[in-house]
Formats: C-alpha cells, structure tokens, sequence
C-alpha cells in the first residue's frame, strides 16, 4: 500500500470517485497542499488522462511537483503560459514551446495517460487544429521513397530551420543526399542518407563530432512550434489583412498590415504572427479540443481563477488599445480566446476549494466537506516533534516522517534516535498504517488529515529546509531560449558586415514604391547613412570592446573595412594553425581520471535546495564526463550574473577536493596555496590603505 492507496480509504474519496465517470460537478472543500495532489492523482485509476486548471504559473509549478512525486515523471505534463499576456508575444523559451507541444500530443495520444496542468492564461492561448497537429508528425523509414524538397518544405512547415550545419534542437541541413535533422524530442540529431529519393540509411550521430553513434530503421520527426499552418490557414488571413488593409485610413497601419500581408503571401512567420493567429485559424481551438471525451477537469483554488480571468480581460485589453493607438493592431483582432466559460460550464469536473461561497453561483451535484490541517512547523525542535508525535500515536494515526534523499533520511534517522523518536518501517516502500515510519519523498507541504488519521510531517516543517521542486524535464540541446529582440538602443555603435563600425540612429518607416517599410538607420562619417530593412538585421552586430573605449566610425566605400577583415581573417588563420598544434600535443597527453560521483557527492548536490535549470544540469554532467576522462580537461564555463555558474564550479570542486583530501602530497600542496593566497591578500589589502591615504 503507497500514500495514496493509504488516502483513498477515506469513504468521502472513495463516494467522490465514483461519481467522477459520470457527468457531474463536484465540490471538494478543506483539502490543500499536498492532499490537493493526492485527490488527483488517486483520479487516475479511473481515468486515462485529467486536466488541471490552476490560476497562475507559480501554482502549476507547485502542483505539478507533487504528482511527479506521487506519480512520476513520466506521468505528469505541463502546459504553460506566462501570467502576463504581454509577455506571449515578447519573448518564448524554447523548452516551454517544446513542453506544449508534449503536452498537446499526449492528449491526442490514445495509449498514453497521465496528468496535464496548465494555468488560466494557456487555457485561453489560440492552438493549431488538432487534425493539423497529428499530420504534422512524421514517420521516415529506410527503404521508403520521399521527395527531398517536399520532405524539407515539410519541416520548415512545422518549424524547423534551415542551417548550414544542425547543433540545436528544430534545426535541420541538407548537403547534397544528406538530411540531418535536430528533432526536438531527441537529444542527438539525425542523418538520414538518400539514394534518389530513397532513404538509404538513417543514424544517430553527434553534432560536435559528427562521428555516428546508433543506426536506425525508422524515427519519427515531431513539429518544433506551437503554430502550425496549413495553406488554407494562410489563404484566410491573407483575405482578411487585405480587407483590413483597405479599409484602413491610417497610412503607418497599412504599412505595417502590408509587412504582415508579404510574410503571409511566403507562407512565412512573422515576429507578430502570434497577435493575428485570430486570422488564420478557422475556429477558436484552445487546450479544451485535445481533451478526449468525458476527460475530468479538475479547477484548483476557483476563486482565483476568477479573479486572474477578470484581470487577464483588463490586460490583454490594455494591450489591444496600445496596439490601436500605436498604428499596430486592428480592432476586431482577438489576441486571445475568451475560453473561461466553456471551461466553467464543462462537466465531469470537480473544484478544490476551502469555501462554498465565492464561486460564481456555481451549482454543484456533490459536495464533500474534509478536515485536513496543515503541518505546524517544529524549527528544529526536537522535543517538540516528539511529543507531537506521541500525541498523533495515541489517536492511532499513521505518522509518515518524509526526507527528500537517502543521505537525508539516514541524517534524520540518526538524529530521531538522539531524541529518542522510534520510527518503525525505515524507508519501506509500503506505507504501514497507525505506525510511525520514515520514508524518502518530495512532496512540497506536510499535513494532518483528520478524517482518515493521516499525518505527513516534511523536511520543510522539521528544519525549515526547502523541499527541491520535481519538475518534468524536456530533451533541451543548446537551444535559443528567447525569440529576437531590439537590444539596441539609440546611440549604440554597430559593426555592418561589408560597411563596417557606425552609430545606430533607431528604426524608421521609409515608403517606397507606395509600400511603407521599416528600416534601421546607421550613420557613419561624412554624416553619411545606411538603411537596412529590419528583415535584415542579421547583418548586424552589436559592437563590444573589451576595454570600453569608443571606437573609431568607419568611412563609407573607402575599403578600409575590408582590408581589416582580411588582415583579421589571416590573422585568425595563424592562431588557428597554432591552435590546432596545441591540440594535437595535448591530444597526445594524459591526465588524471577522476572517479564517478559517490555517496558524499550525491548528498552535496542533493542539499541544493533550489530547481537546476536545464543548462545547470546540462553543464554539470559535460564538466564531469571531462573529470572523469583520461584527456585533460578543456572548458570554458560562461554565463550571466546570476544564472548558477557557481553551483555548476562548486560540484566539480567538491569532486576535486574529495581527491586532495585522500593524498598527503596534494594536501600540502593545498596547504601552501592557501598560504600563498593569505599572503597576496594580505600585500593587496596594504596597497589598498596606502592608496586610499
């Protein structure tokens, strides 16, 4: 028996169930934190798939964490959007695009079941027709005939991009007969061999190396973007901007309806496509077209639902009026879907909620009320706990102590018996009722629940340690994180690359031919000025110098510029021919072979009490696959202020110093670089007072 077959004894859980496979809408009061998670994913033994809804991001995230708890990773999907409705169309992480469309191909997946969380402003984001989703998937099998240019209008289609070389996720390259494609489910690319139009071979091989590593008969190629088109889709938006844009009077919006009109006639995407998805699709699908029949939603907290649906209406109008005064929206456009009352209207569903008023008049088949408590918090205080826990022994509730890694458990263990605290069953995967035992998990929030004598103490409450969130992982490469933005401010010093260094003067509207455009303005010397369509601006480069000095503008035409690069380019030539006899010394060398990660190092990383990102993790393991080599190690570690550079340095020093600890040479060595650093410290702190007096 686990914890939740433990919770499901509860009569009210077990009557509440039943009445899940009927079309009924039900009302769950007093539950919350983890008990809330433990409803839900007891709902999964009658269902294939539920949906939760929640208010905001931040609540998705803590939810979702406890049933990857309770269920697993692989049980659990996310489907997000940022609380702010501006922020959909400034900027789009990658990872979360890709977690979308796992997501939505999860609900349309008959074999698969779990559990999807989405918050209030993805149930209203605009989503490609469901049929147009399952034809973007694609299978290739060796032996099979294709159409080269078919296959690769195919993935531009689904969004793919077109690069010289594949290093990232959604990219792909043809090179003669050779099509590699980065899918965005795998970790490694694919190259697959034509002969003609036959596939000859497929194989997994290693984008920095390109050395193969697996052959394959067949892989399936999945969309790497949330907006997917037919030509239909393109046709009809390509209608209604024309009608827009004759009955437009204002000539700025008919220039910038002009610019989305030549994107949409190249069956192209362009960076506002997103505020005109009203255009394209022929209804208003939303997350509720993927749910199979009869799919239970389950709504958390409703109250502020509400009230994040009343806020996200003021907001996204904000930024519809903004988009009419500034000449850059039209005013039957629809950002977003008003989806809020099919979703309240939907049955079966079941509302988590602490009161029975506030809830929109809402009239409910079943309502069951529960008495559950959250846990107090001990602060270390041993005593304490101790007699809590006696007291919860005498009512016959079965006390389950959680610690968040085996290295913490056995911690909490030893101390428990300093205190004298009996835990009978020690990390037993079964839960023993009207005992007291001590189990690994990651649920974020201790509770009591009265009705069934069920008592969860955590971490968090005994020590005030923060419980690490479980998040669903996604096959992330190296990716872009963010779609392009206007980093450049007025005034800022560009490199062109044919005209070289000049003096970014803003962007501006320039109509030629009747057709109003807007183009980046450069000045260079002499006053001189070149504008380049904003379409263009991959020809350049924002201009950084390592000692801040201002640099010199260029001339128009006079060549100079190019006669720089070509000195550079040689220039570069001689240190990469230096380079590649370094490397070829140092191909030949051998270092230390450090040891995988034991006990000690999986505790140290384990006490990091916050959510790695992907390029925490990502860096960590390439760095210690280095230590681990007999090469010497050769990597640079970058990163912003405040991204976790440090944490990523401390796992690889701990490593490093777990091997001086062990070697009385290395241990001296250390002694007398600690002494050299006091003293230099010592000589710089001198010529620091001697300076300030």
């Amino acid at each position: 028996m686990n914890l939740i077959d433990l919770f499901c004894q509860n009569q009210q859980i077990l009557d509440w169930k039943k009445n899940l496979n009927q079309k009924t809408r039900q009302l769950l009061m007093g539950l919350s934190g983890s008990t809330k998670a433990l409803a839900i994913a007891s709902a999964l033994d009658e269902h294939q798939k539920i949906l939760v809804m929640t208010s905001g991001y931040s609540e998705a995230e803590k939810l979702s964490s406890d049933l990857i708890s309770l269920l697993g990773e692989e049980k659990v999907y996310n489907f997000l959007a940022d609380d702010a409705p501006m922020a959909e169309f400034i900027f789009s992480s990658q990872e979360k695009i890709y977690a979308r469309i796992g997501a939505l191909n999860f609900l349309l997946d008959d074999n698969e079941s779990g559990i999807l969380v989405t918050n209030l402003s993805a149930s209203r984001l605009f989503l490609p027709n469901p049929n147009e989703l399952k034809s973007s998937i694609i299978e290739l099998k060796v032996g099979q005939e294709y159409n080269l240019d078919s296959l690769v209008n195919f993935l531009i289609k689904i969004g793919y991009r077109k690069e010289s070389q594949v290093f990232n996720q959604g990219e792909f390259s043809l090179r003669g007969d050779i099509l590699d494609i980065f899918d965005k489910d795998s970790t490694s690319p694919y190259r697959l061999e034509f002969f003609g139009d036959e596939i000859d071979g497929i194989r997994i091989f290693d984008s920095e190396s390109q050395t193969s590593i697996e052959n394959l008969n067949q892989v399936s190629i999945h969309p790497a973007n949330d907006i997917l088109l037919a030509d239909e889709d393109y046709l009809r938006a390509q209608k209604k901007i024309e009608e827009a844009v004759k009955a437009s009077q204002d000539n700025h919006l008919k220039s910038y309806l002009e610019e989305i009109l030549q994107y949409v006639k190249k069956r192209q995407l362009h960076p506002d496509s997103r505020k005109f998805l009203s255009y394209f699709y022929e209804k208003e699908w939303t997350i509720l077209d993927y749910l199979p029949k009869h799919t239970p939603i389950f709504f958390d907290d409703f109250q502020k639902i509400m009230e994040r649906n009343a806020q996200f209406e003021m907001e996204a109008a904000t930024i519809l009026t903004e988009g009419l005064q500034a000449s850059k929206a039209v005013s039957n456009q629809k950002y977003f879907v008003n989806s809020y009352p099919d979703f309240r209207n939907y049955k079966p569903s079941t509302f988590l909620s602490n009161f029975h008023k506030g809830l929109g008049n809402l009239k409910f088949d079943s309502l069951y009320q529960f008495n559950q408590y959250p846990m107090q918090e001990f602060f270390s205080q041993f005593p304490l706990l101790k007699d809590e826990i006696d007291r919860y022994k005498k009512a016959g509730s079965t006390v389950i102590l959680q610690a968040s890694s085996l290295s913490s458990l056995q911690s909490l263990h030893k101390t428990l018996q300093e205190y004298d605290i009996q835990a009978e069953y020690i990390n037993d995967k079964e839960i023993h009722k009207n005992s007291v035992q001590l189990i690994q998990g990651n649920l974020n929030q201790g509770f009591n629940f009265v009705d069934q004598k069920l008592v969860l103490i955590t971490e968090y409450e005994i020590f005030q340690k923060k419980v690490k969130r479980r998040v669903r992982r996604q096959n992330i490469s190296n990716a872009e994180r963010l779609k392009d933005y206007n980093e450049l401010e007025k005034g800022d010093y560009v490199v062109h690359n044919i005209h070289g260094i000049g003096r970014y003067l803003g962007i501006e509207t320039i109509e030629i031919s009747g057709i109003h455009r807007d183009y980046v303005t450069i000045q260079y010397q002499n006053a001189d000025r070149v504008s380049i369509p904003v379409d263009q601006i991959q020809l350049l480069s924002k201009y950084v110098a390592s000692d801040g000095k201002t640099p010199k503008v260029n001339k128009l035409n006079d060549g100079r510029f190019q006669k720089t690069k070509q000195k550079v380019q040689h220039q570069v030539e001689d240190i990469a021919d230096d380079l590649i006899k370094l490397y070829a010394e140092r191909s030949q060398l051998e270092g230390f072979s450090f040891s995988s990660d034991d006990e000690n190092q999986i505790e140290f990383d384990n006490d990091f009490p916050y959510v790695e990102t992907e390029d925490q993790l990502r860096s960590i393991q390439e760095i210690k696959k280095d230590m681990e080599s007999k090469q010497p190690m050769d990597r640079l570690l970058v990163g912003d202020v405040g991204f976790g550079k440090t944490e990523v340095a401390m796992r690889a020093a701990l490593r490093l110093l777990m091997i001086i600890s062990k070697s009385q040479f290395w241990f001296q060595q250390l002694y007398l670089l600690s002494n050299i650093i006091q003293i230099l410290k010592n000589v710089l702190m001198t010529l620091l007072l001697m300076l300030m007096f």
